[in-house]
Parts: structure tokens; C-alpha cells; sequence
């Protein structure tokens, strides 16, 4: 009898078995996430923007024109149901946003045509954005859960440079890659999963997302760990310019079950215990001009 490999297992999954495994997951989550999102606040408040574009927004601004989205064509690569998507449009912005998710796509379609918002919508894999996406841009954004599904990092990092214009501004910000080894049902920061990638994906096996009531039949998902050395030099292999590197204690999904409300959406690890272990990381790159 054969036994599956326990969570964090590390598995010789192939990308295309891995990204359809993941993929069934993300469709999944899309009616689950549309009641966990809080659309209604978007439909109720024009000037509503997500928590993390606020947060985002503020630590783009120096190395923006005018401090600023406004006016600018942006691309928001693994958007999912596009509420940060149309964030930056309601800040003025020219959007385009981008998923692997059908599904995700046609709830942020939907959710864009009842704000009366201009948004257009790309369904391709991040790794392939360059070929599938028309034009370039002034930003390419990227924000929260997004490089730990991915395998390639330098594919990543090129697809970026491609779709950015001669001075434009790259953004991420992410969970950070130590909070992601700590096992998030201990009663004391402790660290179980590895930190450094060895070609294999770690599996995962999940009933319950981060956002919504409802339970999963496509539980199974695979994820690459990526250290932030990877993540930075992945973007300066592509001929990007870091300018900034942050860590921040603040984080806007409840990894834990320990951790606490600290306000505008955010959570973090009980006092004592955030200077100890970082929950997120935020890179600004530029691309020559």
C-alpha cells in the first residue's frame, strides 16, 4: 500500500503535473475567496482600496513619478480575483491583470464591469506573461502569496524585465521565505520546513484557505521554496536594478493560528516575538533606461 508523503513532504513533481494540480486548487478557491474578500465593500465604497495596495501604494511612492500610480500603465502579474487589480485602477491607474485562473479571471471581470472600471484581463501562466501580454509598462506589481507556486525564478525574473519599458519600476512585496519554514501550529516560534531550494516541490494538503468558509475537494497543491538571495539575484540576472530590499513583522493573512490582529487587515506574531522572526520582504527593482 502506498502511503502519501506527509505536508511539506519534498515530492519529483514535474511543472505541469504541479501547476494542473494547482491550478484545480486556485479555481476551487475563487467562490470561497469572493465571500472572504469583502467585495461588497468595493461596491458599496468608490473610494475602498484593498489593505495591501494601501500598504503598497505608500512604500512605492518615492520611486514613483509624482508619488504615484496615476496615469501610469501598470501590469499586476497573479492577480486572482483582482480586487488589488482594481485597487490600483481606482488610484488612477492603467491596469492589466494577470492569472493562470480562468475562473479568478471571470470573478475579477465581473467584479470590474459593476465599478464601471477598465481593466483588462490576461489568463496565462506568469512564466509565459511576456509572450501572452500586449505592450509594456511603467510598473509590473506583484503582492502577497504569489512566488511560492512558481518553479523558476530566473524564467520569472526575465518575464518581468520584458514587460517592463526603459525605466520602469518593478514591485513586490511577499511573504517572507523564513516565515514560511515555521510550523505554524506550535505553541513557540519554531522552524520545520526548509529554507533552501534542492529541485524537488514540497507538498501540501489543505481543506481550508485563508480567506472564506468551505471546504476543498482539490486539496493538493505543490510549493517552491524560494530564498530571498534567490528572489534578489533572480532580478538582477535580469538586468534589474535593485533599489530597496525591506523586511516588515507585519503580514496581511493569518499564517498562524497564534497570531494576532494588529489592524488594517494585517497579522502578526504575539508581542515578544516579532523582532524575531521576519513575515515579509519587499523588493523595488528598476530596469534601466
Amino acid at each position: 500500500m502506498t502511503t502519501d508523503p506527509p505536508d511539506g513532504a519534498d515530492v519529483p513533481i514535474d511543472w505541469e503535473t504541479g501547476r494542473a494540480t494547482n491550478l484545480a486548487n486556485w479555481d476551487e478557491r475563487v467562490p470561497i475567496h469572493e465571500a472572504g474578500y469583502g467585495l461588497d465593500r468595493y461596491r458599496e465604497d468608490s473610494a475602498h482600496l484593498s489593505p495591501v495596495v494601501r500598504t503598497d501604494l505608500a512604500a512605492l511612492a518615492p520611486f514613483l513619478p509624482d508619488g504615484g500610480v496615476s496615469g501610469l500603465d501598470v501590469c499586476h502579474l497573479q492577480c486572482h480575483i483582482g480586487t488589488d487589480t482594481i485597487s490600483l485602477a481606482r488610484a488612477g491607474a492603467r491596469l492589466v491583470g494577470v492569472d493562470f485562473s480562468p475562473a479568478a479571471l471571470a470573478s475579477a471581470a465581473r467584479l470590474a464591469d459593476q465599478l464601471g472600471l477598465d481593466v483588462t484581463w490576461v489568463e496565462t501562466d506568469v512564466l509565459e506573461a511576456r509572450d501572452a501580454v500586449a505592450g509594456d509598462f511603467d510598473l509590473v506589481y506583484t503582492s502577497i502569496g504569489t512566488i511560492c507556486w512558481l518553479d523558476d525564478l530566473d524564467r520569472w525574473a526575465a518575464q518581468i524585465a520584458g514587460l517592463l519599458r526603459p525605466g520602469g519600476t518593478f514591485y513586490i512585496r511577499d511573504t517572507h521565505p523564513i516565515l514560511l519554514t515555521m510550523d505554524p501550529d506550535a505553541g513557540e516560534l519554531r522552524q520545520r520546513d526548509r529554507y533552501f531550494p534542492n529541485s524537488y516541490a514540497q507538498q501540501w494538503h489543505g481543506e481550508y484557505t485563508y480567506a472564506g468558509e468551505g471546504k476543498l475537494v482539490a486539496a493538493r497543491t505543490y510549493e517552491w521554496p524560494h530564498p530571498l538571495s534567490e528572489v534578489v539575484n533572480a532580478l538582477i540576472g535580469a538586468g534589474l536594478q535593485v533599489l530597496r530590499l525591506d523586511e516588515g513583522w507585519r503580514l496581511p493573512w493569518k499564517f498562524s493560528p497564534r497570531m494576532v490582529d494588529v489592524g488594517e487587515g494585517d497579522w502578526a506574531w504575539p508581542e515578544g516575538e516579532r523582532d524575531r522572526s521576519p513575515a515579509t520582504f519587499t523588493v523595488v527593482a528598476r530596469k534601466s533606461g
